[in-house]
C-alpha cells in the first residue's frame, strides 16, 4: 500500500489549486489512498486531492465546524494489518506537536501515527512507533521548501519519507 500524506494546506487562503509539484509527486509515486493530516480549512482540499486518489482526513484546529463534525479529530486507519492513527496535533497533553501526536494514541495499538499542525516535516521512532509530518506543501513557514510524505506499507514493515520541492505554483 502506498499513501501520500499531507497537512495544513490551508485552502483556498494559498490558492484554489494544489501545487503541480504535489500533484505530479503523489501520481509519479502511484498513491493508492491520501491521509490528510488537518488544517484543510475548506472541503476544497478533500475535492483535489480526491482527483488523485481516496482520501482520509482529520480536521485540524483552523477547520470549522462543518468539518469536524464530518471527519472528526482523530482515526485510525486499518490496513495492510497495520494501524495508523491520523491526528493533527494541536490539541491534547503534551509539550510538542509530536509529543501530543503520540499521546493522542497511548491507549492505542498503532503502528504509525501521521500529524501536522507545526508545518515542520518530522520523522521518529519512539517506542516503536514511527511519528511522522509530513509538513505542508503549500505553507512552508520558515522552512525552506514545501512538503510532503510517501508511507509504503509491505510485509516487511513501514517505509516513510519526505517529498519537497520549493516553488508551490509549478
Amino acid at each position: 500500500m502506498i499513501l501520500g500524506v499531507v497537512s495544513d494546506t490551508h485552502l483556498p487562503r494559498f490558492g484554489r489549486a494544489l501545487p503541480s509539484a504535489l500533484v505530479r509527486g503523489l501520481t509519479k509515486a502511484g498513491v493508492e489512498a491520501i491521509v490528510h493530516c488537518g488544517d484543510l480549512v475548506e472541503q476544497l482540499a478533500i475535492d483535489l486531492l480526491e482527483e488523485i486518489a481516496p482520501v482520509f482526513a482529520v480536521a485540524g484546529n483552523n477547520d470549522g465546524k462543518a468539518l469536524h463534525q464530518l471527519l472528526g479529530e482523530r482515526g485510525i486507519i486499518e490496513t495492510c494489518g497495520r494501524r495508523i492513527g491520523v491526528v493533527h496535533g494541536h490539541a491534547g497533553h503534551g509539550r510538542t506537536t509530536a509529543d501530543r501526536a503520540f499521546n493522542t494514541f497511548a491507549g492505542d495499538r498503532v503502528d504509525l501515527i501521521l500529524f501536522g499542525h507545526s508545518h515542520i516535516p518530522y520523522r521518529e521512532r519512539r517506542e516503536g512507533i514511527v511519528l511522522f509530518n509530513p509538513g505542508s506543501p503549500t505553507d512552508k513557514r520558515f522552512n525552506p521548501l514545501y512538503s510532503y510524505g510517501i508511507v509504503r506499507i509491505a510485509e516487511g514493515g513501514i517505509r516513510v519519507s519526505h517529498r519537497f520541492y520549493l516553488n508551490r505554483k509549478l
